[in-house]
């Protein structure tokens, strides 16, 4: 018997109500199921972006304006990568409280697209889930990463929402598979 092999490009830290859905997926099938999980490296320069555009222009007018040297930025980093290696320990240790055999684990640093094909290619990969917050906009367009896997992969891709039940997913206008 082959293993049955699924990679999992997630955005951020499963719950252990993701990791039980994830697992449901699989109960049943004869072959034994592995799991290959990729999660993107947070972003320093993205948070630091994000934090400055919080301010409005009177703050930023009020207060003379510090640029932020190498060393912030090296802390900034530093604590991103901290936190993405505890959101990907976290999301192995919800799937593996959930029955799951996960075969491998990995902090994504480029596109996560071309890393999710190369993996699902390395590995032989059988389906694809995709577990992220709604990205309304992107969906709309077709530039979410479900649908880009979609464009480049020729086995199945599942994108689901992340720490809601498939009930809530279900009940929204296009239902589970966005379609």
């Amino acid at each position: 018997m082959a293993d049955y092999d699924v990679v999992l490009l997630v955005e951020q830290a499963l719950t252990e109500q993701d990791a039980r859905q994830v697992r449901s997926l699989h109960d049943g099938l004869d072959d034994p199921v592995t799991y290959h999980v990729l999660l993107p490296l947070d972003d320093a320069a993205a948070r630091v972006e994000a934090s400055l555009g919080s301010l409005s222009g009177s703050e930023l007018l009020a207060s003379p304006q510090t640029p932020m040297d190498a060393v912030d930025l090296e802390a900034v980093r530093e604590d991103c990568q901290e936190r993405s290696e505890a959101d990907l320990t976290a999301t192995v240790a919800a799937l593996e409280s959930a029955g799951a055999t996960v075969a491998s684990s990995t902090l994504v640093t480029g596109s996560p697209i071309d890393e999710l094909v190369a993996k699902v290619k390395e590995v032989d990969g059988r389906e694809t889930i995709i577990l992220t917050q709604p990205h309304v906009v992107a969906e709309l367009f077709r530039l979410d990463w479900a649908s880009k896997a979609r464009r480049h992969l020729d086995v199945p891709v599942l994108h689901l929402l992340e720490h809601e039940t498939f009930d809530e997913q279900a009940a929204g206008p296009d239902g589970i598979s966005g379609a």
